[in-house]
């Protein structure tokens, strides 16, 4: 009978990230950290437990009910694994709310499980950029999380043809609900819900939906009319004293003076479908024509400290996954080649050099911060070592037989352009060194 081995694919909607795939991800999560604290912000994390409570009493309905992984542990406590990090954030600013100085500016890279139909975009595990601004309300720190959120992408180059910020805000978008519309807050909540989804749906079955929430035809067609109105003219069909027609005005008006706005619009469709939002909110869109879709988007909302604490604190951010991330970027063709290879150096070797000088060399290169591995396997001819190299993705081999160490020299061999260059021994790293950044200006030129 034959044996029955375990399968070796990941639970679904789960990866495997071997070496290439993590030099990716670690490309792409040091410029998010680079970018996050240029702005001063200062990253932080949580656990990946929480009590089910805490997202129960915030997150949106789909996110509890239907996606969070939870279950009851020896303890008799209600669990669930984190599917999203901002309760997380409201919990520990609450637990040293005393002790903090205001503002707090925080980051996270943290893994989240949702359970999740995986397709496109969009899996059951993935990981995600955090950032939050606590403590400060107004126009200044509404414009920072923008910001922070344009710097992001045009850190990796991308334009303004490649992305857009679509922004509208949660007490407008009731405020018109209720004075266009004619809305009840029933309906607002029916149609929020719809909207949010609206743009993932065909037009039949985003029309369903709404009418089996009893929203009546006339009130579809207002919806859709509102939808063409520009952001002066909704202006101007709300109350003049609407908080939330105040916030989002203010906010186009600094835009427009910084240079923001061939990145931005506003989009009365935006409602973000996390029911602690309160004010301006946002979502970031590829235009990609094969990639249509939101990249990321955030907000402010700020009555969540209250769960926690008999405390007021405004708080602002977003949430920025990398499955739909990375399909931006090979989209886009924003990932260099380099970014693909091992920086570790090869040191191969010869039958007529003694092991012990190998070492001595491979020593020093990591002393000067080069990775080093010294080849180790049995077939020893130069195509061999080569070839080895080069499937790891290495992009520079040392070459040292007996000749050059006695000459003091050793060959530098450029793995990706078949190039190599004769060093002095003593100066191996800082000739590595050298063709690395010349490489770098080559590519960037």
């Amino acid at each position: 009978m034959a044996e029955k081995y375990l399968s070796t694919n990941p639970y679904i909607g789960t990866r495997d990230f071997y070496p290439e795939e993590m030099r990716v991800r670690n490309w792409f999560f040091s410029i998010m950290r680079k970018v996050a604290e240029s702005y001063g912000y200062e990253e932080i994390l949580g656990p990946i437990l929480e009590p089910f409570d805490v997202f129960a009493a915030k997150s949106g309905e789909e996110i509890v009910k239907e996606q969070t992984y939870h279950f009851t542990d020896r303890g008799e406590r209600h669990m669930a694994v984190r599917p999203e990090m901002t309760p997380t954030v409201a919990r520990m600013t609450a637990a040293k709310l005393g002790e903090l100085r205001m503002p707090v500016r925080w980051y996270s890279i943290a893994n989240f499980m949702r359970y999740e139909r995986p397709q496109k975009g969009r899996l059951r595990e993935f990981w995600q950029l955090n950032l939050d601004l606590l403590g400060e309300k107004g126009l200044a720190s509404d414009y920072e999380i923008v910001s922070v959120a344009v710097s992001l992408l045009k850190a990796f180059g991308a334009d303004e043809s490649m992305f857009k910020v679509k922004i509208n805000n949660r007490r407008f978008y009731n405020d018109v609900m209720r004075e266009v519309l004619k809305a009840t807050p029933d309906e607002m909540k029916s149609i929020s819900k719809a909207v949010d989804k609206r743009s993932k749906l065909p037009r039949e079955k985003y029309e369903e939906w709404l009418k089996e929430s009893g929203i009546t035809q006339d009130k579809i067609d207002g919806l859709d009319r509102i939808f063409g109105m520009p952001l002066k003219e909704l202006l101007g069909k709300i109350p003049s004293d609407s908080a939330g027609g105040r916030e989002l005005n203010e906010l186009f008006g600094l835009i427009e003076k910084t240079g923001l706005a061939p990145y931005c619009e506003f989009d009365f469709s935006i409602v973000r479908g996390l029911d602690y939002y309160t004010g301006n909110v946002f979502e970031v869109n590829d235009l990609n024509p094969e990639n249509r879709r939101a990249l990321f988007g955030g907000g402010r909302y700020d009555n969540l400290i209250g769960l926690f604490k008999n405390a007021e604190v405004s708080g602002i951010g977003f949430g920025f996954g990398d499955v739909t991330f990375q399909n931006f970027l090979e989209g886009h063709g924003l990932i260099p080649p380099e970014v693909h290879n091992n920086e570790t150096v090869l040191i191969t070797v010869f039958d007529d050099v003694e092991y012990a000088e190998y070492i001595k060399l491979s020593d020093e290169l990591r002393e000067k911060g080069i990775g080093s591995v010294i080849y180790s396997g049995e077939n020893k001819k130069m195509g061999r070592q080569f070839q080895y190299a080069e499937s790891a993705g290495m992009d520079f081999a040392v070459i040292m037989g007996g000749d050059e160490l006695k000459a003091g020299k050793a060959i530098i061999k450029n793995l990706s352009l078949r190039e190599q260059r004769e060093t002095a021994r003593n100066e191996t790293a800082q000739a590595i060194f050298n063709w690395r950044k010349e490489k770098l200006r080559n590519t960037l030129t």
